[in-house]
């Protein structure tokens, strides 16, 4: 073998092998009608550009189950047919409707995926609002006590002709929670994966708290507060995040499932929780109820804390918020 034949073959054994790179990963994109963000440490970056796909697909597969504009997803087939005789439900979305209805009962109503022969009426980029006759007429779809789910058959019925539901008050919450779960099994132990406003943190920035910052209500840009973080999950709720005024009123997209107007009670929730569809479920709660009720009714969530700017500005916290949680 001559020598030049031999060259490249002794270039490759005397190369000495290239170390992987430790630090820090992040990716965003706009999936499920929000921008998902993720962030996390790996040790090479192929191990995480490959840890980030797993959390944008589990996005993207979310989005394809239970988006309620997209005509394939499972969501959508519900509401075409569940006035109509029992849905057969996938475990994954039983499995969650179940936790939708125990926050409607233990919140009296407040939380309701019902709500959603509500919403659809409003369009918050058109600047309208329902007709007192429509507001009257979808009110009487509002009810989850008319969604009759039966774990053991793995089915779901409507009670009423009209009614709807929509997850967007759990489903990012899930999202998050979910993909937190997949880069578990991935051994990743540093990652914050967030979903518009919910979040949820797996450990710390090695050896330093996420810092969280809560968003002014009034002032953009602004802060409220910064709280500083550990293996949590946040949810906030702002009457900023959707809506337009008119006549001096905000109309937003936190509907009181009782009124079928926009919820007066704050104008901002964040909740801190072991999970994110409770952290979700619960800003969702104490938005409509308000501090006073909302607060005591919290105390029924161990682990759960909360801070809340009603409509006077004025912040409002859980008794066991101290202003920082692990």
């Amino acid at each position: 073998m001559s020598l030049l034949a031999a060259l490249p073959r002794v270039l490759r054994r005397s190369a000495p092998p290239v170390a992987p790179v430790p630090g820090w990963y992040r990716r965003e994109a706009a999936i499920m009608g929000t921008a998902i963000s993720a962030e996390l440490w790996a040790d090479s970056p192929a191990e995480g550009e490959a840890a980030l796909d797993v959390v944008f697909d589990e996005m993207h597969r979310i989005d394809r189950l239970m988006s309620p504009h997209k005509p394939a997803s499972e969501l959508s087939r519900i509401n075409r047919e569940a006035a109509h005789h029992a849905v057969p439900l996938r475990e994954e979305m039983a499995t969650l409707l179940a936790r939708a209805l125990d926050f409607s009962a233990r919140t009296d109503g407040a939380f309701d995926i019902s709500f959603a022969a509500i919403g659809q009426l409003y369009d918050y980029r058109a600047g309208t609002v329902p007709s007192p006759q429509l507001l009257a007429a979808a009110r009487g779809l509002v009810d989850w006590r008319e969604l009759h789910l039966d774990r053991r058959a793995g089915t779901l019925r409507f009670g009423r002709a009209g009614m709807r539901i929509d997850l967007g008050g759990i489903a990012k919450g899930h999202a998050v929670d979910r993909a937190v779960a997949l880069l578990r099994q991935r051994g990743i132990q540093h990652a914050m994966v967030a979903a518009g406003g919910d979040s949820h943190l797996l450990g710390d920035r090695r050896g330093r708290p996420w810092q969280l910052g809560i968003a002014h209500p009034r002032r953009k840009g602004d802060t409220v507060a910064v709280l500083p973080l550990q293996d949590t999950a946040v949810s906030t709720s702002g009457d900023y995040e959707r809506g337009f005024e008119r006549r001096g009123v905000r109309h937003h997209h936190l509907i009181d499932p009782r009124t079928g107007d926009s919820a007066r009670g704050a104008t901002s929730v964040t909740v801190l929780a072991p999970d994110g569809v409770t952290a979700e479920a619960l800003s969702k709660m104490l938005f409509i109820h308000g501090p006073r009720r909302g607060f005591a009714m919290l105390e029924d969530w161990p682990g759960v804390d909360a801070v809340l700017v009603d409509a006077q500005g004025v912040l409002h916290a859980s008794a066991g918020f101290n202003g920082s949680h692990s």
